[in-house]
């Protein structure tokens, strides 16, 4: 059994080569194997959003606060609010992030396989991010 006092892993700030805007990630778990789960816990400020990206498991999206967007390649986003729960299918090209004018922080949850949790892909175009949600 392994504790992880609060404040003992630090956050850092995510890669500009997979986000757009201010997005801070703080780990939650990264198990060693054979386990395979992965969580980070996620604030985005406003406008900021994930690029295109899948994962070969699939992942779980919580939202802790605020207001969010998720969206599928070819969709309009849907909107995401504190308590909702998103699945998100193995290989479904999606991005997600804060609203316009809200920031969000959520819970990502996702297994790796082979090592790899997520295969990131083109940033989101402001023309998919700034589509009317559903």
């Amino acid at each position: 059994m392994d504790i992880f006092p609060v404040g003992s892993r630090p956050g850092k700030q995510a890669d500009a080569a997979y986000f757009t805007g201010t997005v801070w990630q703080d780990p939650v778990i990264d198990a060693p194997g054979p386990a395979r789960v992965m969580a980070l816990r996620v604030g985005f400020e406003p406008g900021a959003r994930t690029a295109w990206h899948t994962h070969p498991l699939g992942q779980t999206l919580h939202v802790l606060s605020g207001v969010g967007l998720v969206g599928r390649r070819g969709e309009a986003p849907r909107m995401i609010r504190a308590g909702d729960t998103v699945w998100i299918a193995p290989g479904e090209e999606h991005w997600h992030g804060a609203a316009p004018e809200a920031g969000m922080v959520h819970l990502a949850i996702q297994e790796k396989l082979d090592g790899s949790a997520a295969t990131w892909l083109d940033h989101v175009s402001d023309a998919d991010y700034l589509r009317a949600p559903e």
